[in-house]
């Protein structure tokens, strides 16, 4: 059976601290809803919010639903805007800012294997 939802209905998980700062997550389907492959979350940066700078060994696949990105990748900085996609691969070190006015928003898949 199919699981669908609504962005609203699931409740964030607020990240805000020295290395991060204004950002929600919300787990849209994940391996709780049936997912065995991959995990797709929703990213909310405030305005002036960030992602840490950091790692890890798997890839990941970014989508850009509103606002405007910058998206720091292995040290080259790229702007990203509302339709606007990026691969990040295995060990890239990289970090997501919110680079206009107002929240931004973003898609990122990875696979179950990066947890949630």
């Amino acid at each position: 059976m199919a699981y669908v939802g609504k962005e609203r209905e699931v409740q964030p998980v607020i990240y805000d601290g020295d290395e991060v700062k204004g950002v929600e997550k919300r787990v849209l389907i994940g391996p709780k809803h049936g997912a065995g492959n991959y995990v797709m979350r929703l990213f909310t940066l405030q305005e002036g919010g960030y992602t840490p700078k950091h790692s890890h060994p798997w890839e990941h696949e970014v989508y850009v639903v509103e606002g405007e990105l910058e998206l720091e990748a292995s040290g080259e900085i790229h702007r990203l805007s509302q339709g606007s996609f990026a691969f990040v691969k295995a060990n890239e070190e990289h970090q997501f800012r919110n680079a206009g006015s107002g929240s931004a928003k973003f898609i990122c898949v990875i696979p179950t294997s990066g947890g949630e």
